[in-house]
This record gives structure tokens, C-alpha cells and sequence, in this order.
């Protein structure tokens, strides 16, 4: 068998218990898969140690690409319709094109991609916001935050809400094996139901009530369950937190308030969500019930979501940091303030 040179020098060198070194003409050359060989006839090949830079390729490299991803930054901070794009989101090629066009530079898709994550950015869904924007914002907060505060144990306080129950099932997320899609059908016709809870801040369990129509008469019907559930005989004030939706305001709605005078209406914020508590717990009744549902009978629907307020639960949430605010702590202390004259 032949045997390399190169191999018989090595070993003839280590033989004679001197370290093998590379002749001369190739020692300028090369170089790394002599010092790989080596490695390899030594055991050492997994710890061989990179070729030495003196990194100035990557100081004169480093200014470049810092200047791309600062006018990458720059173009995504802005919507791609003020470029002239006919789009509402940019998209990795999109701003690849759009950096060529502005500085000169061919870059990949995915080299963008890769930009993005390392300055911090995600590809994910949006989500829908309303405008906080209500003029008695504070005093209401305040109000909500200063019952909260000094209930007593012969007052009951809930936050109301209604939610709609779609046979047409909401689609989201679930677990499904690569390159398939779980696939929901559609009823045909939607038909739906709603239900109209309140909250007990409190205890955190749920009363609620069912209807075909989401009118007046349904939250007169949520009125009325707590009237049963919460009798006068151990509470004398009941405190219903809801937003100005018109079912609220209804004339039947205020009569029946007038025939109950312990029932007391709280008013949220205009367009706030986020201080009703009910809320989240809504949110939980779409992400265990209604979202990819395989119902096709809007009874059935229906029994699940009941049977889940039942089974599910308690939802003693707290208060959102929005009742926190320096101005609402101002707000509080002035309704405590004002209170004690009253008192006095």
C-alpha cells in the first residue's frame, strides 16, 4: 500500500519524539488541512483551534452593516404606503426590495429576516384596540376603585358584560402535524345565541342569563337573577358595573332600577375594555368553548359554555393597573375626602 508522504514524515517525526513539522515550501500554504491532518493523527480534531484573525475584515464590515440595519429600522417604522408600496404590512422581500431601491444593496429575504430578530421584531397577529378617550375617564376609575376599596360585607359588587354565541365556529390556533390543516365546517347559516353575565368581584363566580335577542329585556333577565341569588335579606346594596351599551340605558332598564333601589348602575369608561374584569373571563369562554368548536347543533353550544361557567372558575381577578394611576390615586383620596364631610 502507498502511503502518503506526508503521513510518513509526520509519524517518522513523532517516532523520533520530536513534533512533526510541515516542510517548508508548504508551510505558507495550506495550513489548514495540514493542521487538520495533524489533529486527526493526534485525536485532538474536534478541539482544533480556528485560524487566528487579526479582525480588521470585521471592523471594516461592522460600520456597513450597522449603517443597513439602521435604514432597515428606519423604513419599518414607517407604514410601506408612504414609500409607495400598495400594502398595509411590509414583508421580508419587501423590505429587501425597498433597501435595494434606497441604498444600493442586494440582501436576501432571509438575511432581513434574520435582522429583524436580532433587533427585536416578531412576525405575530395584531389585535384589536379602542380609543380611551373618555372625557369622565379618571372620575369614573375612581369611583369603580374607591367601592372596591370599601365594600363592605353587606354589599355585593359585579362587573357586567354580554357575549355573543356563534354557531359559526371562531377560528385559532391548535396543535396539527406539519404540511396539514385542520379544517372546520361552516353551519350554512349562522345562528346565535347571547348571554348576558356579571361577575362577583368578590367570590369571582359568574351569574348568568341566555337569550335570543341581545336587548333590554336580556339584562333585565341578568338584573332579576341577581335579585334571586343576592336577596335583600343579606345584602342591602348592590353595585352593577357596566358599559353604555344601549341595553344598559333602556327606559325598561331604569324602571326596573327604580322598583329596586338597592340595585345601583357604575359606569365604565367609553371604550375601555380593559376595566371590566368580565372581560378576561369572556375571553376564556371563547378559547375553551367556542374557538374551533365541531358543534353543529347551537343548543349543544350553548350547554358547553353554561357548563363551563359551572364547572370552571372561580375568576377572582384583580383590578387592571389602569385603576393605579397617580391621577386616579388623587381622585380616590378626594372622593374619601368628601365622603368623611358627608359623614361629618
Amino acid at each position: 500500500m502507498d502511503i502518503c508522504w506526508h503521513c510518513t514524515f509526520c509519524c517518522g517525526a513523532r517516532q523520533a519524539g520530536r513534533r512533526p513539522r510541515l516542510p517548508p515550501p508548504y508551510s505558507a500554504r495550506g495550513k489548514g488541512v495540514y493542521r487538520t491532518v495533524e489533529a486527526y493523527r493526534c485525536g485532538t480534531l474536534g478541539t482544533v483551534p480556528a485560524p487566528e484573525s487579526d479582525g480588521r475584515e470585521e471592523a471594516r464590515r461592522q460600520p456597513y452593516l450597522s449603517s443597513l440595519t439602521r435604514s432597515l429600522l428606519a423604513i419599518i417604522k414607517r407604514a410601506p404606503s408612504a414609500f409607495g408600496w400598495c400594502r398595509t404590512r411590509w414583508s421580508c422581500a419587501t423590505l429587501a426590495l425597498e433597501l435595494r431601491a434606497r441604498r444600493g444593496v442586494k440582501v436576501s429575504r432571509e438575511t432581513i429576516r434574520r435582522w429583524r430578530h436580532e433587533q427585536g421584531y416578531v412576525w405575530k397577529r395584531a389585535r384589536h384596540v379602542a380609543r380611551d378617550d373618555d372625557p369622565e375617564r379618571v372620575t369614573k376609575l375612581a369611583r369603580i376603585r374607591s367601592i372596591v376599596e370599601g365594600l363592605r360585607p353587606t354589599e355585593a359588587l359585579f362587573f357586567a358584560d354580554e357575549l355573543d354565541i356563534h354557531l359559526l365556529s371562531k377560528i385559532g390556533y391548535e396543535w396539527m402535524l406539519r404540511g396539514t390543516q385542520t379544517e372546520v365546517m361552516t353551519p350554512g347559516t349562522n345562528r346565535k345565541n347571547y348571554l348576558a353575565g356579571a361577575l362577583n368581584f368578590v367570590t369571582g363566580r359568574i351569574v348568568h342569563v341566555v337569550g335570543e335577542r341581545k336587548n333590554r329585556f336580556l339584562f333585565i333577565d341578568l338584573l332579576k337573577a341577581l335579585d334571586h341569588k343576592y336577596p335583600v335579606a343579606k345584602f342591602t346594596t348592590v353595585y352593577v358595573v357596566a358599559d353604555n351599551y344601549r341595553i344598559h340605558t333602556a327606559k325598561a332598564v331604569e324602571a326596573w332600577l327604580a322598583a329596586h333601589p338597592r340595585f345601583e348602575m357604575v359606569w365604565l369608561p367609553s371604550y375601555c375594555p380593559k376595566a371590566n374584569p368580565i372581560e378576561r373571563a369572556t375571553g376564556f369562554v371563547h378559547d375553551k368553548c367556542t374557538r374551533n368548536h365541531k358543534r353543529t347543533q347551537l343548543a349543544e353550544l350553548v350547554s358547553d359554555v353554561v357548563w363551563h361557567l359551572k364547572r370552571n372558575g372561580p375568576w377572582r381577578y384583580k383590578l387592571s393597573d389602569i385603576y393605579d394611576t397617580q391621577e386616579i390615586d388623587q381622585a380616590v383620596a378626594e372622593l374619601a375626602a368628601a365622603r368623611k364631610l358627608r359623614a361629618a
